[in-house]
């Protein structure tokens, strides 16, 4: 049995070990240079709103649009200007990370435990088990992702143009539904590989339970690669959210969000005159992604068996 002091000293080499691999792996440390910026600003969004005096909804048409109705583009106390509507686009930029974060993250760690749990369910008991939530899984991948999402939108809506449920929290499921399905196939794979190694046969043996074997032997062996795809996964979700705002289907107007924001810049058109308006939400977007892609294909080397036993 492992005692607290040789716990200690296990956790101390491997914090001591991931931060050796951090300060010798230059691409993994801008990754998480990027990612910790981004969630430092998301967390920071009210406290500079609050500095600045204005929230992302505020308008300030009389200060920051011209006569015709054009953002100003030198408009004094906004970073990057304006929108249509005379609101700070630097501030709402910040607020879509938070929405994107808010979005991504729960949404990808929810099928992460719906995915791991079908995984290690139909890798262990295989049979009849194994078949039926193999076909689950191959009927969820079926759905086509758009057609789904706008029908579950229109389900969420009530008379008057009102939601029932919160448009992020549906947002985060229909995400999550289309996303459990690549960590089942993940875990369910390792699963029945990992189930006839000797330890595990060893707890068999020695009279485990089912449940024990799958959660104490089978969950810690297979735990890395779902962390790791975590964080491959992530990025694309975040995508998937700025997509749905994008086409409409996600978080609604005023909430900014990076995907409303690029389909309001290419609507209105305001771009041509604004070119922030259409370059912030864009780039953020992109720089969010290229920062979680990075950390993840990082870690992906480092942590896949596969790899290490390259010599990568």
């Amino acid at each position: 049995m492992m005692t607290v002091t040789s716990l200690q000293v296990s956790t101390a080499e491997g914090l001591q070990r991931v931060g050796k691999l951090i300060r010798n792996d230059r691409s993994l440390l801008i990754g998480l240079g990027i990612v910790a910026g981004v969630v430092l600003l998301a967390l920071l969004a009210p406290v500079i709103a609050f500095l600045l005096g204005h929230g992302p909804n505020d308008q300030f048409p009389d200060e920051t649009l011209s006569e015709s109705g054009l953002p100003v583009t030198s408009a004094p106390g906004f970073l990057l200007g304006v929108d249509g509507s005379g609101r700070d686009v630097f501030l709402r930029t910040i607020y879509g990370a938070r929405v994107s974060l808010l979005v991504g993250i729960p949404a990808t760690l929810i099928a992460a435990v719906i995915g791991t749990l079908v995984g290690l369910i139909g890798g262990y008991f295989g049979g009849k088990t194994d078949t039926v939530l193999t076909e689950l899984t191959n009927i969820a991948l079926a759905f086509p992702f758009l057609v789904t999402a706008l029908s579950l939108v229109t389900l969420n809506r009530a008379d008057g143009g009102s939601t029932v449920i919160d448009p992020v929290l549906v947002v985060i499921l229909i995400i999550a539904l289309f996303s459990w399905t690549y960590f089942a196939r993940l875990v369910r794979g390792q699963a029945i590989e990992i189930k006839h190694r000797p330890f595990v046969l060893a707890a068999i043996g020695s009279g485990a339970s089912k449940s024990r074997v799958v959660f104490s032997e089978i969950l810690p062996s297979v735990l890395p690669a779902v962390i790791v795809y975590w964080a491959v996964q992530l990025p694309t979700n975040i995508i998937a959210e700025a997509t749905l705002s994008f086409l409409g289907l996600g978080v609604r107007p005023p909430t900014a969000s990076w995907g409303n924001m690029i389909a309001n810049a290419q609507e209105t058109a305001l771009y041509q005159v604004q070119p922030w308006l259409l370059i912030a939400p864009g780039a953020a977007l992109a720089l969010t992604v290229f920062g979680f892609n990075l950390v993840s294909t990082r870690l992906q080397v480092h942590f896949d068996p596969k790899n290490a036993s390259r010599g990568e």
